[in-house]
């Protein structure tokens, strides 16, 4: 099995250096991303830190090109092991001096790095050292042992994908998304004996009227319009930010935040948001999740200052940092 994995180590590697180095090199949201890495601190520019980048990303996929070649030298894989090294190095210094930028290993995600990027680039490392070792070409291996082979590319993808760079828009989102689908929702149950209530007992309960009303004197629009069952229409998410944001809670923990909105979902007539942040600083310094936790059918049409819950954890870990109501 040792063998197998060391023999089909070049595909693996190639499958994690092609994308990302083709992302470097082609994707649009390089030069976005530049200035918020640690190189663009290292180099002091974040213009230079993209022509690094795209650079970097044309050696990646002239490494994963030559890893996918037949294997008569060891030269490739010895060459990506020392790109894992320097990887590594290069994230050992952007934990150090710029804790809260994102690393740009794959030029797609602006989150803080973590302990997550210091293990793909300790794959990359590993995985040159096993192709340098090769002795037949992969899909000899893979023809000669088809179902370990099937299982090893598997487990591979598996554990590289849990290392990707933002595994809650990844994978776990997803997951819980899918469970709620087949569990259903938590508060299901509430929302139908509110229902039964209400039709057992329709005399009870006037219905509302939508009415156009026109703004005050002052100028002010009018409030936002009931439904016949008395609930508030619906609000965009962007409705929700900026209200957020003009929020004394905001204020408070805006100092943690580092990111634009990554993920949002309404739960129970809340509307959570999320966004990456850096807490503490200097050696200190961990990259966390700020969770907002706003009044889903509230606006600044209705209110002025929203009751809003923040919850601050561990990027890691997902311990709580801190929370307030």
């Amino acid at each position: 099995m040792s063998a197998l994995a060391r023999d089909l180590a070049p595909l693996v590697l190639a499958g994690v250096l092609g994308p990302a180095g083709a992302g470097k090199l082609f994707g649009r949201g390089t030069a976005r991303q530049a200035p918020r890495t640690a190189l663009a601190r290292l180099l002091r520019d974040g213009g230079r830190a993209a022509l690094v980048l795209r650079v970097l990303g044309a050696v990646e996929l002239l490494l994963a090109a030559a890893l996918l070649a037949p294997p008569t030298t060891p030269l490739p894989g010895a060459a990506a092991a020392l790109l894992g090294v320097g990887f590594l190095g290069y994230l050992g210094y952007a934990r150090t001096a710029a804790p809260g930028s994102s690393c740009g290993c794959t030029a797609r995600q602006e989150a803080p790095l973590t302990w997550r990027a210091f293990a793909r680039a300790a794959a990359v490392l590993a995985g040159g050292a096993a192709a340098a070792l090769a002795r037949q070409p992969w899909w000899t291996a893979a023809a000669r042992h088809p179902a370990a082979a099937a299982c090893l590319v598997l487990a591979a993808a598996v554990a590289l994908t849990a290392l990707s760079a933002d595994p809650e828009r990844c994978w776990r989102m997803p997951l819980r998304r899918l469970r709620l689908r087949i569990a259903g929702h938590p508060l299901a149950a509430t929302a139908t004996a509110t229902a039964a209530a209400t039709a057992v007992a329709p005399a009870t309960t006037p219905a509302t009227t939508q009415v156009a009303v026109p703004p005050d004197a002052a100028g002010a629009p009018p409030p936002v319009p009931l439904t016949a069952a008395g609930a508030r229409t619906a609000v965009p998410v962007a409705a929700t930010v900026e209200l957020l944001e003009r929020s004394r809670a905001w204020q408070s923990v805006s100092r943690v935040v580092r990111s634009a909105l990554m993920d949002h979902w309404d739960d129970g007539g809340w509307r959570i948001l999320q966004f990456a942040g850096v807490y503490g600083g200097g050696t200190a310094a961990r990259p966390v999740l700020v969770l907002f936790a706003v009044d889903a059918a509230a606006s600044l049409d209705t209110v002025r200052e929203p009751a809003v819950r923040v919850s601050v954890i561990d990027a890691d870990s997902g311990a709580p940092v801190m929370a307030t109501a």
